[in-house]
């Protein structure tokens, strides 16, 4: 198992299943991080790297929901994502799948859960996985670290605006 650490983001590419594990902790009550992730006005605020701008679609964040949205790119690209929620569960957990429409053959699968750590501490734990090592690899190689690091960035800053 590798594990990278930047900005108290942890990412780890397990070495017998194709997954990427992510830990990361916010000094925000769990009830903020979780509508941080749920709301589609809070999700444009903070989702990707600060070089990029989010447009949104569609964000039905409820068990059946879906989503699609569109992140747009300083040289003028737009990539777009979707994907649907399997599992909302307030407060606790995210079942979602994640598409990019670059790659449509390559579906994640992720689950995310939201442990309360007490004095208005939250430790997000999210698990995509992937139906081959070589999908996997192909997804850590995209630059999502440096997104995934920055948009936890931009997470710390809003959940210190929200009331």
């Amino acid at each position: 198992m590798s594990t990278n650490t930047n900005n108290g983001t942890e990412m780890f590419a397990d070495s017998r299943v194709p997954t990427v594990e992510i830990i990361r902790e916010f000094d925000a009550r769990v009830e903020r991080v979780f509508r941080a992730h749920t709301e589609a006005e809070l999700i444009t605020q903070w989702l990707g790297p600060r070089s990029v701008s989010m447009r949104v679609e569609r964000y039905d964040a409820h068990t059946g929901g879906a989503y699609r949205y569109v992140l747009d790119a300083e040289d003028g690209t737009a990539h777009g994502f979707y994907g649907a929620f399997h599992e909302v569960r307030p407060t606790e957990r995210i079942v979602q799948t994640f598409t990019y429409e670059g790659y449509p053959d390559g579906v994640s699968l992720e689950t995310m859960t939201f442990e309360d750590l007490g004095n208005r501490r939250t430790r997000l734990r999210s698990v995509s996985m992937v139906d081959s090592f070589e999908a996997r690899d192909m997804m850590l190689a995209s630059g999502m670290e440096t997104g995934v690091v920055q948009g936890y960035e931009k997470l710390d800053e809003l959940l210190g605006m929200l009331s």
